[in-house]
């Protein structure tokens, strides 16, 4: 039950929290709001949240919990899915500060590390030795070890190393009483009882039970290994205070979920990595099929026995139509994902043909491959099946509940056809996949969570899985631990005996019942505090924007962020590039998913629309929709920051910042510039003068810090000149989508763009008349100025859409606009606006049809290249068209992976983001130019790109796009290009003078 606190009594506490602890003490709405949820169903509003520099830092927290008798949970990432890492409690936040490896001791073979360590990063650390941590979560690039520890977290790679339970050598805890231990195999028990104060008495209340217990341990919890159960996650594991365990007080109080003590430090356990690795990929006629055959592959020693369910590559192929991986498996409708490891590639890929054979006399499918890029791609499809399965194509929810239950490997495929018959009985739907070896299922489910009957089936469901589970022999969790969403399932599958002595045993180490109470131990119901059913929208039905992929509704949209936190890390990719250079929570796309969830929902932010806390979220949102790609369930901030950008300054018009009339309005401003011969020269001599230049940043809102990029002397469509319509021309068409930035800025691309697509063969036509992508009004959440920019430009454009002629665009951001945007903006019933979205490609798209006549057209060779993508053309169109096309045209290019520049478009210009800005591009970015020699070319296809480069770049590297290099390789580049102008006349190329 939700305790209701005084708001004088939170003040005093978090008065004393200040006053002596030095790392963060949040009690503000915004944070309570951000930390009230994981990866799970269900939402609990903490007390607060201290993030500790140090461990003095958590002894004086602890401290003041103590004397305020108020709860206590330490967290990590907060990727539980079980609800275990929220409640109304204190939280002690480990991820923050608390994340070094402390000490790898190579010969031991293992790490001494601080709970907040990231997985990936310890084994980095270990990677020099040859050594690796053996559990491997699919959340390993930001999942904590401590977390990992709480949890008894496991991963593919478990039929090799076991749980983590089987992979920690020793903790120090800190009771919430205060008392400080240091735990692990206890060699002399005896001694161990007779130390003073609380832990000598640890020590004897554990002794006593583990005595009268001892039989009901034997029975329940080591008779299930016996029994063939390799991942038991429920429960304690009091297993490990049998004398033939050690008495082994670390391994015991892994898996508890911060029910117990708090983790300050950890040893844990090493294994030797393989030299190589080959996976060997098998279909089957189906999953339980599949399900099957795993004792067989068991007996190879292999690394993983992963299993894929045809429901989820049907899944992929409706989420993700472009995207062909998965047609690379095997034939098959389940498959089995079989890595092997060896000393070098032909032992690992030996052992994974060896398995191949063996299964094909079952009727298996296989294939093998051991070269690490195309492991990547096959593994990709088991991994993007766990974020794609949360929805349906048709925006359908599908939610955990029942994602992790367990049985003996040899009743996996029985218990896959009795489930499968469970969720038709309850008018149940879920695709799975999991991990087969060790006969643990994944699956996500459409439970209706918005209904009184919806969670009435919902109970029945869980009641009847939990039995069917017993009935194998199994445990109601596998992997993800018990939390809320499973501890009231326990008395399912163990008797009560075995229960009271999980209840003994938390009461020894916490008396008071102050660690994560409701958690394992007394637990709350399963279908109370479910996140999606906390109070009625407040916000209204009515949006700016279509929704077509969330029903048409706002709030389903916010609902889409499940808390995996792909986006809280910093390790390659492009989501989120302000949560990477501030390391604030808020600044992530689970963040801001959070703030607007509760927005939504007008619980703890109430103003709807209105809201400051989320106005202040979405400030250093860049907008770069990395998150619309990269994030499991596509969450697309990009366009929740326009809705709300537009619906907070509704009838307010006067209090949006300068930014958005001066940006949001830019492709305005400068076809006024461009319409008056000798403007744009004069606008850049003004430009220079630094006080009139500052005076020009300061009412545009605009950063001081940054130089107001030149104008090229004339623009597009007085250098091009008329290029109309041409129906019956011989030439395929092509109309070449005159862009604001291309056009004003950088008109010389565009002429080497036409050059390569008219020596190709194609007739390059330009509209008659302005036209633009709407996208500064857009990111600006001026809509209704974004929607009449747009029609207008459909019906400039529309007689070539009538003639089905292709639009080829130039800056990837309003390319991306052309591909996704329109029939959110214009409605999906706009005709014109889906045309002109399906209509658009961008030039390498259009080259990719000529690699063979680019081959062959190449006169200037021994090219490089750094490439920089442009964080739309990654989210909305990708970059392998752009790769083939480098390819073809023999330069070699190095593809950056550090994300966004960060400029993107008017964020880095505008006031208050310089800092985000720059920091962003010294990231990758900036390094990767300044490595770059003198010959090696700056690839940079977006405007935004480019002007960082030039505005933060020392090394006098000029960035060019995908058409220059290609109009250079061809040999296409003279300062006088002949007839390729519509009328006739040569199309000179100037560089653009400040």
């Amino acid at each position: 039950m939700t305790t209701m606190r005084r708001p004088s009594a939170d003040s005093l506490l978090a008065g004393e929290l200040r006053s002596v602890v030095r790392g963060r003490v949040r009690f503000d709405t915004a944070s309570r709001a951000m930390w009230s949820a994981d990866a799970s169903n269900y939402r609990h509003v903490p007390i607060g949240v201290v993030q500790p520099v140090d461990l003095d830092d958590v002894e004086a927290a602890v401290g003041v919990a103590r004397r305020h008798g108020v709860p206590l949970l330490p967290r990590g990432a907060s990727t539980s899915i079980g609800g275990q890492s929220v409640n109304e409690a204190v939280v002690l936040d480990f991820s923050r500060h608390l994340g070094r490896v402390l000490e790898i001791d190579p010969d031991a073979r293992t790490a001494r590390v601080q709970p907040g360590v990231v997985l990936d990063d310890l084994r980095e650390a270990a990677r020099p030795y040859g050594l690796t941590f053996g559990p491997d979560p699919s959340t390993h690039n930001r999942c904590t070890l401590g977390g990992m520890i709480a949890n008894n977290a496991c991963g593919s790679h478990s039929v090799a190393w076991g749980k983590t339970v089987d992979n920690v050598r020793e903790l120090d805890v800190l009771l919430a009483d205060g008392t400080r231990m240091t735990v692990g195999r206890t060699p002399d028990l005896a001694a161990a009882q007779r130390r003073p104060g609380r832990e000598g008495a640890v020590y004897r209340e554990l002794a006593r039970l583990r005595d009268r217990t001892e039989g009901v341990i034997r029975d329940e919890l080591v008779g299930s290994r016996h029994r063939g159960l390799t991942r038991r996650v429920s429960g304690y594991n009091l297993d490990q205070l049998l004398d033939d365990e050690g008495f082994d007080l670390a391994r015991a109080l892994v898996g508890t979920e911060g029910t117990c003590a708090t983790i300050m430090e950890a040893t844990v356990e090493l294994v030797e990595a393989p030299a190589a690795r080959a996976l060997c990929v098998l279909g089957f006629p189906d999953a339980y099929v599949a399900a099957d055959h795993v004792l067989p592959i068991r007996e190879h020693a292999p690394l993983t026995i992963e299993g894929v369910d045809v429901g989820v590559i049907g899944a992929l192929r409706a989420s993700r139509p472009d995207d062909r991986t998965h047609e690379q498996l095997p034939e098959g409708k389940g498959w089995l994902y079989v890595e092997t490891g060896g000393a070098d590639r032909a032992e690992a890929t030996a052992k994974a043909e060896a398995i191949g054979r063996e299964m094909a006399r079952y009727g298996a499918s296989a294939k093998v491959v051991s070269e690490p890029r195309a492991m990547r791609a096959l593994w990709k499809v088991r991994e993007d099946g766990s974020g794609i399965v949360t929805r349906s194509p048709d925006g359908g929810e599908a939610w955990p509940g029942w994602e992790d239950a367990a049985v003996p490997p040899a009743t996996l495929g029985s218990y896959l056809r009795e489930f499968d018959a469970l969720l038709r009985r309850h008018g149940r739907q879920g695709a799975y996949y999991g991990h087969f070896g060790d006969g643990c299922l994944h699956v996500r489910i459409d439970f209706d969570l918005l209904t009184r009957p919806g969670l009435q089936n919902f109970r029945s469901f869980l009641l009847d899985a939990a039995d069917l589970v017993a009935e194998h022999g199994g445990s109601v969790s596998g992997e993800h631990g018990d939390g809320q969403a499973r501890a009231e399932l326990l008395a399912r599958t163990y008797t009560p005996a075995l229960l009271d002595a999980f209840g003994a045993f938390k009461a020894a180490w916490d008396p008071e019942g102050r660690m994560n109470p409701g958690r394992v131990v007394e637990p709350r119901k399963m279908d109370d505090d479910l996140k999606v059913f906390v109070g009625v929208p407040t916000i209204g039905p009515r949006t700016e924007l279509a929704y077509t992929d969330d029903r048409g509704s706002f709030t389903r949209a916010t609902r889409r962020c499940i808390g995996v936190a792909k986006c809280v890390t910093d390790s390659g990719g492009y989501m989120c590039p302000s949560y990477r250079v501030t390391d604030e929570e808020m600044h992530s796309t689970r963040g801001r998913a959070r703030l607007l969830f509760e927005m939504a929902s007008g619980q703890l932010v109430p103003d709807g629309w209105r809201s400051t806390e989320v106005r202040e979220a979405l400030d250093l949102c860049l907008s770069c929709k990395a998150c619309q790609r990269d994030c499991p369930v596509g969450v697309d901030m990009a366009t929740y920051k326009a809705e709300f950008l537009a619906q907070h300054y509704a009838g307010r018009a006067r209090e949006r910042p300068r930014s958005h009339w001066s940006m949001g309005y830019l492709p305005r401003w400068l076809r006024l510039a461009g319409a008056v011969p000798g403007l744009p020269r004069l606008a850049n001599a003004l430009a220079r003068r630094p006080a009139l230049a500052s005076l020009a940043k300061r009412l545009g809102g605009i950063a001081p810090q940054r130089d107001i990029p030149p104008l090229a002397p004339r623009p597009l469509h007085r250098l091009a000149g008329p290029r109309p319509a041409r129906a019956s021309s011989e030439r395929p068409r092509l109309l070449l989508w005159p862009d604001t930035f291309t056009s004003a800025f950088d008109p010389d691309l565009a002429l080497d763009a036409i050059a390569v697509l008219e020596h190709l063969g194609y007739r390059v036509e330009l509209p008659t008349g302005p036209i633009c992508c709407g996208l500064t009004w857009h990111t600006t959440g001026q809509l209704d100025a974004a929607r009449a920019v747009v029609r207008r430009s459909i019906a400039a454009v529309k007689p070539w859409l009538d003639d089905g002629v292709p639009v080829v665009g130039l800056e990837p951001s309003c390319t991306a606009t052309l591909r996704q945007d329109l029939t959110e903006l214009l409605g999906p019933d706009h005709e014109d606006a889906a045309r002109l979205e399906a209509s658009t490609r961008t030039l390498a798209e259009v080259l990719a049809g000529h690699l063979d006549e680019l081959r062959e057209g190449v006169v200037t060779t021994g090219q490089k290249a750094v490439a920089q993508v442009h964080c739309h053309q990654y989210a909305a169109m990708g970059y392998d068209a752009d790769r083939a096309v480098l390819d073809a045209l023999g330069v070699e290019t190095e593809v950056l992976d550090e994300g966004c520049c960060g400029l993107a478009g008017n964020f880095g210009f505008e006031q208050g983001h310089y800092e985000v800005s720059s920091a962003c591009a010294e990231r990758g970015l900036l390094p990767a130019v300044r490595g770059a020699g003198a010959d090696t070319a700056v690839l940079a296809d977006g405007f935004s790109c480019r002007t960082q480069i030039r505005q933060l770049d020392d090394t006098g590297h000029e960035p060019v796009h995908l058409a220059h290099l290609a109009a250079t390789a061809l040999g296409l580049r003279p300062r006088e290009r002949e007839s390729v102008s519509g009328d006739g006349r040569a199309l000179t190329g100037p560089k653009a003078e400040p």
